[in-house]
Order: C-alpha cells, then sequence, then structure tokens
C-alpha cells in the first residue's frame, strides 16, 4: 500500500509506516494527480482539495482527512469514482472549546462583566458545540442551542431558533460545518440581515468556518456597535484574510482553535483507525502528544491558571505580527496542551 500524506500531521509517520510500504509526505497544497496517481490512500488536511481534477485517474481508493470538516472532499464525485473517505469528527472538540474559554474570560475582563449570568448563543450544536456548551455551563453562564439540522431530527426540544438566539444571546459562538445547500446553508449565515436584528451588542466568536460569515458585514457590525468584540480564528479566502477585519477584532488568529497536541493526536489517532478498518489491517502504534515542559501550574485563581495554559493572545499577537506568515504559523505551531495534562495549584 503506498500512502500520500500532508507532511504537517503530527504524530502520525510511525504509525502509517508500519501498515503501509511506501509513505510520501509533502505539504497539503503540493498534492497534485501526478504525486497521487498511483497512491492508494490520501492523508490530507483542508488544504488539499480532493476531487476529479486530482483524483480522476488515479488508484487512489480511500481519503482519511484528519480534520473535523470535510468540506474538501467532493463526496459526491468520490461516490461515484468508487472512492471512500473518512473524517475525524470531534477530534478536536476540546481543543476549540479550550480556546473559546480562554477567549471569554479575556473578554469578561476586557469589557468588565461577570460571565456568570451571560447568555450565550450556541449556533452549530454537533461535537463541539456540545463540548462549548459543557464547557460554558461548568462556568455559570446560560446556553441557547441552534441547530435546525438536530432540531428536525430530535425534536424541537432544547433548541432555538437563530432569531431567538439574536435576541436573547450576550455572546455568539458559530460552530458550523460550512454548506451552500440543503434545507439549511450555513455558507454567510452570519450576514448583514443577522446582525441588524442583533439586540444585546453581542460578542461574536467564530471558530467553525470563515465563510459562515459574512465579511462586509461583520465589520460593518463591529463599525456600527451592533456587536461589541469579536474574537476571528477563521476566515474568508484563507490564507489571503482581510486585514480591516484583523485590526477590528480583539482576537485574530491563523485557524488554530482546534490545535491542542491533544486534539492533534485524537485526529492522527482517528485517521489511523479509519484507515486500518478501510484496508483490514490491524494498528498497534500507540499516538500520544508530548508531555508539557512545565506541567504544574500555580495560580491565583482558576481563570489565571486556564490563560497560563493557553492564552489566545499570544496567537493573536504573531498573526498581527506579519499576516503573511498565516500558514507558517499554522503548520509550525507550538506545543499546546489541554488543561488535563497539568497539575492545577491554586495558591
Amino acid at each position: 500500500m503506498k500512502a500520500v500524506v500532508d507532511d504537517k500531521i503530527p504524530y502520525i509517520a510511525r504509525a502509517i509506516e508500519s501498515v503501509a510500504d511506501e509513505v510520501v509526505y509533502l505539504p497539503g497544497k503540493d498534492f497534485t494527480p501526478e504525486v497521487v496517481a498511483d497512491a492508494d490512500v490520501l492523508v490530507v488536511r483542508t488544504r488539499t482539495r480532493c476531487d476529479a481534477a486530482l483524483l480522476a485517474g488515479s488508484r487512489v481508493r480511500f481519503v482519511a482527512t484528519a480534520t473535523i470538516g470535510y468540506d474538501h472532499i467532493d463526496t459526491a464525485w468520490c461516490a461515484s469514482a468508487g472512492i471512500s473517505w473518512a473524517n475525524c469528527p470531534g477530534c478536536n472538540a476540546a481543543s476549540v472549546a479550550q480556546y473559546v474559554q480562554s477567549s471569554l474570560i479575556l473578554l469578561s475582563r476586557r469589557h468588565g462583566r461577570d460571565l456568570r449570568g451571560m447568555t450565550l448563543g450556541i449556533v452549530g450544536a454537533g461535537n463541539v458545540g456540545r463540548r462549548v456548551a459543557d464547557m460554558a455551563r461548568s462556568m455559570g453562564l446560560t446556553v441557547l442551542l441552534n441547530d435546525p439540522p438536530r432540531a428536525e431530527a430530535e425534536g424541537g426540544a432544547g433548541f432555538v431558533t437563530l432569531d431567538e438566539v439574536a435576541r436573547r444571546a450576550d455572546i455568539i459562538s458559530l460552530h458550523t460545518p460550512l454548506t451552500r445547500g440543503g434545507g439549511h446553508p450555513t455558507y454567510h449565515l452570519a450576514d448583514g440581515a443577522l446582525f441588524a436584528s442583533l439586540a444585546r451588542r453581542p460578542w461574536l466568536l467564530n471558530t467553525s468556518r470563515g465563510e459562515v460569515v459574512d465579511t462586509e458585514a461583520v465589520k460593518q457590525a463591529l463599525d456600527s456597535g451592533a456587536i461589541a468584540d469579536a474574537v476571528i480564528d477563521v476566515w474568508e479566502h484563507e490564507p489571503a484574510i482581510d486585514l480591516q477585519l484583523m485590526d477590528k477584532a480583539f482576537i485574530a488568529t491563523p485557524h488554530i482553535a482546534g490545535y491542542s497536541a491533544d486534539g492533534k493526536a485524537n485526529a492522527s489517532r482517528m485517521t489511523m483507525d479509519n484507515i486500518c478498518r478501510h484496508f483490514g489491517i490491524g494498528n498497534s502504534c500507540r499516538i500520544e502528544p508530548p508531555a508539557p515542559p512545565q506541567p504544574v501550574i500555580e495560580a491565583a485563581t482558576m481563570d489565571d491558571a486556564l490563560l497560563a495554559i493557553y492564552d489566545p493572545r499570544r496567537d493573536s499577537d504573531a498573526l498581527r505580527r506579519d499576516p503573511s506568515r498565516f500558514e507558517w504559523l499554522r503548520g509550525n505551531y507550538p506545543l499546546r496542551r489541554e488543561a488535563g495534562a497539568f497539575e492545577i495549584r491554586i495558591v
């Protein structure tokens, strides 16, 4: 079996080399029809578009994406060509929740507002949205869940409309996949009409997909005060991000909310499980992230401890220093562990 693997997927090399006869590592942008022609499996991230232009006439029979999202895979064409695929749902849900939690702590301090009793509207209540909801409730926030596909499938109990989120939420956090068709498209879901309907001047956080938010509309909403503040991790037209929006946002990061080492290890582990399941082979390699260099955190409060473990301003500052390094910052992301990897001492 020959595998072509995105060279920025961490912790996977030893595992994939234990089951494949040949492995080629390349940047995601360098996957070409010539490179993949004789491959059996591709292991990709969101930067590799897997469609007829790349795969037609190739030997590829399985595409494994080490990501939650799969809008970079032309699933309909792959099905017609007999190519199977798998993603890693929920692999970095805890990492995104960590990013959102630290951002909320920083926003509360910036605006002098106690998070307890504030209302968070979560748009998209899948694996990530549910994890964010659990975190928010543990911090004392009231949570509203908006997820029309889930509401239709499960009944409306427990879910609210987007209009209700716009009326009631002090904070809106977006966690939807990017869809352009079907009954509930999410492309530009957060647009001028939504922002015009907001009642409470909420904080807006987007860690889903850049195209879920209309860039021009959110800039206007920030200028008018319809939105009091914004945390933007994902952008339309990445990596060519909108510099005006970067300047207006409180926190602006290079699509790294889900980039904890724990989330990356989960993705690589799930990717290997998907490959081995598809090809009917055993998988005996363990994939674990490195230990943090300073595993003991001492802080005056739990919020201080959580920010000591991860402060998104570091990633925001790095992007602002040189936005042209967007892809470099993603591909060379430093070790970031989640709170469970630390002993926290409140002193």
